[in-house]
């Protein structure tokens, strides 16, 4: 017997990335289920919200960070699932079927990262406090909760809204807090769209990125992920599996069985770790501004004598600290800084390798081949291969 076609609508925003990730988890589900659903799904829904009152479909999953949308919904008739943020307090999940990304384990994941790191200061940057930003309130509050629970003092800046009108006004605020907090220190955005902020910022007024002030984001947003010189660390969020549990759910219901007041909690994937928080705790000032000027200008193809010559010591002087402080030479750091990068380059993109040769200062595409069998023991063409195969298992 053939099961019934259903009419679900998808009440998601196809222009933030989260929401698109739930979306490709809720399509997962319907294939491995083989669910034959016709689904109804505009890009942005923000601006026919008042058709949801009139939806007269079998099914319903949608975006409850939204309180127009949690509004509209909360009392309805149809089958619905409610996806959004974690919150500390049981009574401020609504009461419908609900599946959440862990807001207190996104903002922990990039905590303990920063703290392996060996940083002996964090802060937080979030968002101002509206309805709209419910989410960036819990993840500012697990912050402040995780922080001082270990001892450490929380810095916290809100900033503005992000807009146009008020762009200066919020970057000048924002720098005003970036050279008043106590420097090394780690700094988890509530975003990727807010570690970019940061990123700006630190570059504008000269801090180091990431010897005096570490980043993270949450989101690990793939699109503008090479928008700043300093590639970003984030969280990424489990939002396919929760696209996927909410298509689960949402049949469950359908075919009549009881997930009144279910929640799940999807917990992150995990932290995709690049140059914004590859801390190292240096005391030396000369080799802090050296490893600097290396991982900005290392793919540039600089040489050894031209790290000496913006630090302006003898080179003597400066090799002997940099092999105390890092414990290789400066010729070894800008050979595995230009590699590493190459080595994302290979697995996070589908550029050429002739073009990611160039893009870290290789001489040719034949000399990156030589250094990545010495250094993987395969070819960049191997190492593409199994590092997706990987992450497919």
């Amino acid at each position: 017997m053939f099961e019934k076609r259903y009419r679900l609508n998808l009440v998601f925003n196809a222009n933030k990335v989260y929401d698109r990730q739930v979306i490709e988890g809720i399509g997962e589900y319907l294939q491995a289920a083989q669910c034959d659903w016709d689904v109804y799904f505009e890009d942005d829904f923000r601006s026919r919200l008042d058709a949801l009152k009139h939806w007269k479909g079998d099914g319903i999953i949608a975006d409850f960070d939204n309180p127009e949308v949690e509004e509209i919904l909360k009392n309805t008739n149809i089958p619905t699932v409610a996806v959004g943020g974690s919150y500390h307090h049981k009574k401020d999940y609504p009461r419908l079927p609900y599946v959440a990304t862990d807001n207190a384990a996104l903002v922990r994941c990039a905590y303990q990262h920063l703290k392996r790191k060996g940083l002996p200061q964090f802060a937080f940057y979030s968002l101002p406090s509206t309805v709209y930003s419910r989410w960036a309130s819990e993840r500012e509050h697990a912050f402040v909760e995780q922080v001082r629970s270990d001892g450490f003092e929380s810095h916290v800046h809100q900033g503005f809204c992000t807009s146009a009108e008020i762009w200066e006004t919020a970057q000048h605020e924002l720098e005003t807090w970036l050279t008043n907090l106590p420097k090394p220190i780690g700094i988890i955005a509530v975003t990727d769209s807010r570690a970019r902020h940061l990123l700006q910022v630190c570059d504008h007024l000269n801090i180091l990125v990431p010897e005096q002030v570490a980043i993270v984001g949450i989101d690990n947003e793939s699109m503008a992920r090479y928008l700043n010189r300093t590639a970003l660390s984030s969280v990424e969020q489990g939002s396919k599996q929760m696209g996927y549990e909410a298509a689960k759910m949402l049949h469950r219901m359908l075919l009549g069985y009881s997930v009144e007041d279910s929640l799940v909690v999807v917990d992150p994937t995990g932290i995709a770790e690049r140059q914004s928080s590859d801390y190292r705790a240096l005391h030396d000032p000369y080799v802090i501004q050296a490893m600097h000027f290396i991982r900005h200008n290392a793919c540039r193809g600089v040489k050894v004598a031209q790290v000496v010559d913006y630090i302006g010591i003898s080179r003597t002087n400066l090799e002997t600290r940099f092999i105390d402080e890092i414990g290789c030479s400066m010729h070894e750091q800008l050979h595995m800084t230009k590699f590493y990068r190459a080595c994302e380059l290979i697995t996070s993109t589908n550029l050429p390798f002739d073009e990611i040769a160039r893009t870290c200062g290789y001489p040719s595409v034949q000399y990156m081949y030589t250094v990545s069998r010495k250094n993987l023991g395969m070819t960049p063409g191997e190492y593409r291969v199994s590092s997706r195969l990987g992450k497919d298992t």
